[in-house]
């Protein structure tokens, strides 16, 4: 019986540099076409919270410029965790040989974090609590201070909390690593891609932990001024 064929290992631009990847196939989009992509669907989504936040001021007492502002943080969050980590979730397998646009657009990703293009183990299992949790209680967030819910501050502490935790072992397992999935120090791959934009995640969420914690110790000492006092 003769051996079976082992699949050749293909070029590929991602580190380290002796990483095997037997069915990458290279995108045929240029990055500035899927970073334009990205950043467009945020916008228009940012745009669209916006106007419902507008119209819920015109209802009722204005929410304020940075309270409009975390709620369109939330929201750009529910598509970022729903959709594009959900996609990764997916399909973590299939993304080195896929040409869909969502693939791609973690294929470019991944030249600041190949973790996203083995399929580490660490990185499909957060994604897949984020995609799972945190993207729908994100969009959870947005409706609940739209119509003024009185769970609303409980729903920002969660979901800021959840995404400090995994931000933080994200960086931390990398840390771990060596910083060897990225090329250390390039402007775009290693700052701009692994460092800037994931940092969004660390204090982000770290701000919006504190406003919910100042406006539930707010209500809480409310509630215990209203408890008739032992004589």
């Amino acid at each position: 019986m003769g051996l079976e064929a082992k699949p050749l290992a293909v070029p590929h631009p991602y580190w380290p540099r002796d990483l095997e990847l037997q069915h990458y196939v290279p995108n045929d989009r240029p990055m500035w076409q899927i970073l334009t992509f990205l950043f467009s669907v945020s916008g228009a989504i940012l745009i669209v919270t916006l106007l419902a936040v507008g119209w819920r001021n015109r209802k009722d007492a204005s929410f304020g410029r940075w309270r409009s502002l975390a709620i369109c943080w939330f929201m750009i969050c529910g598509f970022i965790h729903g959709v594009i980590e959900g996609w990764f979730s997916l399909y973590h397998t299939e993304i080195p040989g896929d040409q869909s646009f969502l693939s791609q657009l973690w294929k470019e990703y991944a030249k600041g974090d190949s973790r996203y293009i083995i399929g580490d183990n660490f990185t499909v299992c957060m994604e897949t609590v984020t995609a799972l949790f945190w993207g729908p209680l994100s969009l959870w967030t947005v409706l609940a201070f739209l119509w003024r819910q009185p769970h609303r501050f409980l729903l920002q502490l969660t979901v800021s909390l959840g995404q400090l935790y995994g931000d933080i072992l994200y960086f931390y397992t990398e840390y771990r690593d060596g910083f060897t999935h990225s090329e250390m120090g390039h402007p775009v791959y290693f700052w701009f891609y692994f460092v800037f934009m994931n940092g969004l995640w660390i204090v982000i969420p770290a701000l919006l932990i504190l406003d919910a914690w100042k406006h539930l110790s707010a209500s809480q000492r409310v509630m215990d001024a209203k408890k008739p006092k032992r004589h």
